[in-house]
């Protein structure tokens, strides 16, 4: 299967407490749907009739072995409550679970490991403008234990419904347990980062044509520095899903971890190695983004002083005949030409002489 290239750890097996099950109150609004997007019970890699309720499938878990993995898309703190009772859960996981915007990461606790993955989607768009939306996150986090999965989405993105049918289709991976699970999602995650490099790295070579092909007549160059500016924040916000996630991906390739299959943690390394890759063309986008947004400055810095050359050699210009002008219209009486016949049309000439040659002058040396 293509799409195995990464997982992460387990934990030691939870023993079963005793007593009567937690009763889940996963109620919501008549109007909106449950949290709980799909539960199922999966034994030797095959999934064990429909969905069931969080209870139950543990209590099946327990007595007949197998792993239960539960699907929720923001579920309340109600609704979650219940089941983090009856998976052990700690509360600072569930807490962080349920209120979201969370930063990558990879913790245990006990017997459980919580890891957080951003995801990230491209924002398919006509033309990029200044106020573009490039890229959309949101989050699925992950409670691994030896007999459970449990995986909190969070966003209108990165859903898991296809991942878990490829998974139902390859028996023989699901058999490995919940660290198969957590593999797959993280290697969705990561193939979606590289998607979304690739697209964004379209749209940085369009704005570094425009920025360093020559303008259309009339057009300035100091608008592109609002769409720099656009894009260099959302390759922010894509930086933020990458680079938090490096560690815990390095953890999960090269730390040994006791709870994870062995035949699934070397497939960690394929992971860690596409999110380096990922890494670093984050990276090297923020510093393209940095020097297309100077080399901009500086041509529109350029263009300003082309224009104030323009200016003061037409003001040099028009200085001529304001100067004569100023001298003639002095109400002395005794001026020189100004009894001839030929003055007028005289100092009209010079006048016209002077600027010519000022205007050549300054042609030849680029300020016109």
């Amino acid at each position: 299967m293509s799409m195995i290239h990464g997982l992460r750890a387990v934990v030691r097996p939870l023993r079963p407490r005793g007593g009567v099950p937690y009763e889940y109150d996963t109620t919501r609004d008549p109007s909106t749907s449950s949290a709980v997007v799909d539960c199922a019970i999966y034994r030797d890699g095959k999934r064990c009739g429909e969905q069931v309720g969080p209870a139950e499938a543990m209590r099946r878990v327990r007595a007949e072995g197998g792993f239960a993995w539960i699907g929720l898309h923001e579920p309340t703190e109600r609704e979650f409550s219940g089941i983090a009772q009856e998976f052990g859960l700690h509360p600072l996981a569930v807490e962080d679970a349920v209120h979201a915007h969370q930063r990558p990461k990879l913790e245990r606790y006990d017997d459980t490991l919580f890891t957080v993955f951003k995801t990230i989607h491209y924002v398919e768009h006509a033309e990029l403008t200044a106020t573009s939306e490039v890229v959309e996150t949101g989050e699925v986090m992950c409670f691994t234990g030896p007999d459970f999965i449990i995986t909190v989405r969070h966003g209108g993105q990165g859903s898991l419904r296809a991942l878990r049918h490829r998974l139902q289709d390859d028996p023989e991976l699901l058999a490995k347990g919940p660290s198969a699970v957590l593999h797959a999602i993280a290697d969705q995650v990561v193939d979606g980062y590289i998607a979304v490099a690739d697209a964004v790295q379209d749209d940085i070579d369009e704005v570094e044509i425009d920025v360093f092909s020559a303008p259309s007549k009339g057009s300035s160059r100091g608008g592109d520095a609002g769409r720099i500016y656009q894009l260099k924040r959302e390759v922010l916000e894509f930086k933020r899903a990458v680079t938090p996630l490096m560690r815990p991906m390095q953890q999960l390739s090269e730390r040994p971890m006791r709870l994870v299959d062995p035949d699934i943690q070397k497939y960690f390394r394929d992971v860690a190695d596409h999110l380096a890759r990922v890494h670093e063309q984050v990276v090297s986008f923020d510093d393209l983004l940095n020097s297309i947004l100077q080399a901009n400055l500086a041509q529109a810095s350029v263009a300003q002083n082309e224009d104030m050359r323009k200016i003061t050699s037409w003001a040099a210009i028009f200085a001529v005949p304001t100067m004569i002008a100023g001298i003639y219209g002095m109400n002395f009486k005794y001026m020189p030409e100004l009894g001839w016949k030929y003055g007028y049309p005289t100092v009209m000439l010079v006048t016209v002489v002077i600027c010519v040659a000022i205007h050549r002058g300054f042609k030849r040396n680029g300020w016109l």
